[in-house]
């Protein structure tokens, strides 16, 4: 089984509510899942849209990273996540953040670790509240990516 972290968002409609069916539906296809309190922030690269509620999730799961991708978006939907603009609002935004300890790259279709974590702070504190020691390949740990995010 391969750990994975998975970045948690919601800015549109019953935030929490669309982050619990998220999470809910998770725990299907992640063992031992673990979820980070929920904080609120200021949307990034699109700022006319309401704040965000943001998490992190880590846990373990048999699935390839391209299957587990798959399964978020399935998942996105499930909840009601409706198309919309890059970086625009949402009712649920599910990031996988890492994938073991390996670096991934499929064609544009995903990129682990997730290649803007280290600029994310809203990733970064969930992240670092599960677990400060994570190493994100190629990044670093996400205790020390937190601290030069300040």
């Amino acid at each position: 089984m391969a750990q994975v972290a998975i970045g948690l968002g919601s800015n549109m409609g019953d935030r929490q509510a669309h982050i619990e069916a998220a999470i809910a539906l998770l725990r299907e296809v992640v063992a031992d899942l673990r979820v980070s309190r929920l904080i609120e922030t200021a949307p990034m690269y699109v700022t006319d849209q309401p704040a965000y509620l943001n998490g992190a999730a880590i846990g373990y799961t048999d699935l390839g990273p391209l299957a587990l991708l798959a399964r978020l978006k399935s998942i996105e939907s499930e909840v009601g996540r409706t198309p919309s603009v890059r970086y625009g609002p949402r009712e649920i935004d599910l990031d996988l953040l890492a994938y073991g300890r390996v670096a991934f790259r499929s064609s544009g279709r995903l990129e682990v670790p997730h290649p803007r974590t280290p600029e994310r702070r809203f990733v970064l504190e969930p992240l670092a509240e599960l677990d400060p020691k994570l190493h994100l390949p190629g990044l670093g740990l996400v205790a020390t990516l937190l601290e030069r995010c300040r």
